[in-house]
């Protein structure tokens, strides 16, 4: 499905909802109560801002008593197998952000991958698979950093552990050529990256990858992920803490130009290592 026509498809679920939930007698905030949402998620749904996870929508199945059409719905336009399902939404809320912040602790964020880095990690994680699944699977990670050349393109900041730049993903060859894309982007201001070098020990986010996402018209949100899940959060007082972990770990981090220093000076050591080999 196109974006266009799925983007229309999602207005058609918030129009349904909104006349689901009138017909029913509730307010945004009585039907979001009972579904254990806020009211401003419900009026976010209603206007196609923010697409519902799978099992709120079966919620509001059961609270309207509509006989599973926003289930049904539901799975028909997250049904896209490029991405796992914990992760479809956060690919869509990065369309409409204003301003991104991600640390990364291990792994170069996919908004900055290249394709030799994406396929390494991919088949890391799957060394069975057919090269199909795997084009595929790097396609779709390409696919997501167009948001990052819109016109609307949001603010984008990464810290990332020294970890990143040190665990050879692929060969050394890709290495240098992905370590030497973030240095571009840096060189041409078009991302934020800080890294947190080895010498400054204990961090605030010590269990993993952490992303920050504002918005114009919506609360801010936060997302984690481990390997095989992912968990959005948008309670306030969650997304404050959030935000406060990652003030700590940008003041743990070098400053810009000596971050910069280090992603080069990594990226040179790779194509040594490349042309001796």
């Amino acid at each position: 499905m196109a974006n266009g026509s799925r983007q229309a498809a999602w207005e058609f679920f918030g129009a349904e909802l909104r006349r689901r939930r009138e017909e029913a007698g509730l307010t945004q905030q009585k039907l979001a109560d009972q579904v254990f949402v806020s009211g401003a998620y419900i009026g976010q749904f209603e206007h196609a801002i923010r697409k519902p996870q799978l099992d709120i929508a079966q919620r509001i199945d059961e609270i309207l008593r509509t006989d599973g059409i926003f289930e049904r719905l539901c799975r028909k336009l997250v049904d896209n197998k490029r991405y796992a399902d914990y992760f479809a939404e956060v690919v869509a809320l990065e369309q409409t952000a204003t301003k991104i912040c991600e640390f990364a602790a291990t792994v170069v964020p996919g908004l900055l991958q290249t394709a030799a880095y994406a396929r390494a990690i991919t088949i890391a994680a799957n060394p069975f698979v057919t090269d199909e699944y795997v084009e595929e699977k790097v396609a779709a990670r390409l696919e997501r950093q167009h948001v990052l050349k819109a016109p609307t393109k949001p603010e984008y900041w990464v810290v990332m552990h020294e970890n990143v730049l040190r665990v050879q993903v692929g060969d050394q060859k890709a290495m240098a050529e992905q370590l030497a894309r973030i240095a571009g982007l840096m060189r041409e201001r078009k991302v934020w990256v800080t890294v947190i070098p080895y010498t400054a020990g204990a961090h605030a986010s010590m269990g993993g990858m952490l992303q920050l996402m504002e918005f114009d018209d919506a609360p801010p949100i936060a997302y984690t992920e481990t390997s095989f899940s992912g968990t959005l959060m948008d309670d306030a007082a969650v997304v404050k803490r959030a935000h406060r972990a990652y003030d700590l770990l940008r003041v743990a981090a070098l400053s810009p130009e000596a971050s910069l220093d280090l992603m080069e000076s990594a990226a040179e050591d790779y194509r040594r290592c490349t042309s001796t080999a």
